[in-house]
């Protein structure tokens, strides 16, 4: 009776055993399945950024920045290049600085006054630096302060000189501000490049400019560029 009662025991705890490793060995499995599932979706999430920067192409980040004659200077770095920058950093752009050949005013009073001055004689003024080579590019984003509701008339001075090769291409505005938001920005391109398609711009008051890099990401993504 005590070797039968014995062989039972044993008997019971080798189908115990059994029945424990059955479960780890699945309890490992479905971790595996999990893993293998959480690596297909950051996959899926990678595909999905390459996909928007083949879309975009080859990106240019245009832009006019100034770090005095501004109502909140001077400042260390431009409030419009610490966008552009920001852009170039999300999307591995080229960037290109639009530097006026004669310097606006150092006062900010001053510098409004010039501005609707050029504006109201439709000015041209000329630019100091060569111009990229904007054939290359896909996507050209297109930023500046904006000076009474518009681009400064430096950078239309560019859009005219690169209208040939900006005719077909995707744009994208960007503007630091204090209130005017993208201004006539997104118009402005439409009516000048009618064959080009016109993305939804990005706007932040200059003050905000420093911190804005969580929105500008998001906005690249809403715009399918990142």
């Amino acid at each position: 009776m005590r070797k039968r009662r014995a062989l039972l025991i044993g008997i019971l705890l080798v189908l115990v055993g059994l029945v424990f490793a059955w479960d780890f060995s699945r309890g490992q499995n479905n971790g595996s399945s999990s893993s293998s599932q959480t690596q297909t979706s950051t996959n899926s999430g990678n595909g999905t950024t390459s996909k928007a920067k083949k879309r975009a192409g080859k990106i240019l980040v245009v832009y006019f920045s100034r770090r005095q004659g501004v109502y909140n200077g001077p400042l260390k770095v431009g409030n419009t290049k610490r966008v552009a920058d920001f852009i170039q950093k999300a999307t591995g752009a080229d960037e290109y600085e639009i530097v006026p050949k004669k310097k606006y005013p150092r006062s900010y009073d001053r510098t409004t006054e010039v501005a609707q001055e050029e504006q109201e004689n439709n000015a041209r003024p000329a630019i100091k630096n060569k111009l990229p080579n904007v054939a290359k590019y896909d996507t050209i984003f297109i930023g500046a302060p904006i000076w009474w509701s518009e681009y400064p008339m430096v950078v239309r001075t560019f859009l005219d000189k690169e209208q040939k090769d900006l005719a077909n291409k995707t744009l994208v505005p960007f503007t630091t501000h204090q209130g005017s938001g993208l201004g006539n920005t997104e118009e402005q391109l439409k009516s000048q490049f009618p064959k080009a398609k016109v993305l939804s711009g990005f706007s932040v008051t200059g003050d905000d400019a420093a911190k804005a890099e969580p929105s500008v990401n998001r906005w690249l993504k809403r715009i399918g560029v990142k």
